[in-house]
């Protein structure tokens, strides 16, 4: 072929495919976990993780058994990665500050064993109704084909006194609803690695929507705000970057005019994972047609679908189910 009879345009490297080719390459980073870079925080991390191990006491984050490198300089197994790589993207990237954050998650792992609290059975007439995990669809803009939501139901509160008045069972219901999530992130099988801080959406979280339905917001009872405030501390100190976005809905206006002033206590980052809106029937514009009908999509209601921590009556068929199998 005459190289001449060709076009200008057929051999000549535009600068938008220069730049196409670095923002690749950039993007490459720390999302290719089989060729970190030299000196790269996911590197770091890995080589203080047997000491923090140790110090804990403890090696389970989120149902991954963490595992420090075999070799001097390598990295820690895929799984052990996407845990440290959620907690330097809670510090921003910055190790000191992810190791100091993940010895304390560790630490309370151990002290206040989540992964029982998870298959422990609570009274019905206190929480039953109050959560539920689901499965959503085409979510739009999600990384995912199919998302983890969970559903924090507070209008279904039928005694306040009797809901949050134990607060540590409060709590332990909170952190059995939370494990179930993750449980369903199915994160020691996970193949997909999460990017660096602000280079990329993490595929591996939850969504979370709050329902305010029938909730009073004016002189809200101590028990409510104790518990709001414990479990907020809770979650915000050992499990950072479970979830990828939280959604407030049924809010009334000037309850959403209020939490806006109180941005300017919040990282951005913080901020810009928080959505608000006045009516249920709205979220189906953020989440799509596959929330149930009273959120303005079509799939079915949470009663149905809906995974939930173990209450008495469930337990008990569990049970009764197991018992059966085992006699057959």
């Amino acid at each position: 072929m005459d190289i001449s009879s060709l076009s200008p345009s057929a051999n000549k490297v535009t600068a938008a495919d220069l730049n196409a080719k670095v923002e690749a390459a950039v993007k490459k980073v720390g999302s290719d976990w089989n060729d970190l870079p030299e000196g790269h925080a996911l590197l770091k991390m890995s080589a203080k993780l047997g000491d923090l191990i140790h110090e804990a006491g403890y090696a389970e984050m989120y149902g991954v058994e963490l595992a420090a490198p075999t070799e001097e300089g390598k990295a820690a197994p895929f799984s052990t990665l996407l845990i440290l790589q959620k907690f330097l993207r809670a510090n921003q990237g910055q190790v000191n500050k992810a190791c100091e954050q993940l010895l304390g998650a560790l630490k309370w792992r151990k002290e206040f064993k989540p992964l029982d609290v998870k298959t422990q059975v609570f009274d019905k007439t206190k929480f039953q109704g109050l959560g539920y995990i689901t499965k959503l669809k085409n979510v739009p803009d999600s990384p995912n084909h199919v998302d983890i939501a969970t559903f924090n139901i507070y209008g279904a509160v039928k005694d306040t006194k009797k809901t949050f008045g134990d607060l540590d069972e409060f709590i332990r219901w909170r952190v059995a609803l939370m494990e179930l999530t993750l449980e369903s992130l199915s994160l020691p099988t996970a193949s997909t690695p999460i990017p660096d801080y602000n280079k990329g959406p993490d595929p591996h979280q939850a969504l979370q929507i709050h329902d305010y339905l029938r909730v009073s917001f004016l002189r809200q009872p101590a028990e409510v705000k104790a518990a709001s405030q414990k479990a907020i501390q809770l979650f915000s100190a050992h499990y950072p970057e479970t979830l990828s976005k939280k959604y407030f809905v049924n809010v009334p206006l000037v309850m959403q005019w209020m939490f806006g002033a109180m941005q300017v206590f919040m990282s951005k980052d913080t901020i810009a994972k928080m959505q608000w809106m006045s009516y249920g029937d709205e979220l189906h514009k953020y989440l799509g047609h596959d929330v149930s009908k009273q959120y303005g999509g079509q799939g079915p209601e949470l009663e149905a679908v809906g995974v939930t921590p173990l209450y008495e009556k469930q337990a008990s068929g569990d049970a009764a189910a197991a018992a059966k199998e085992v006699a057959v």
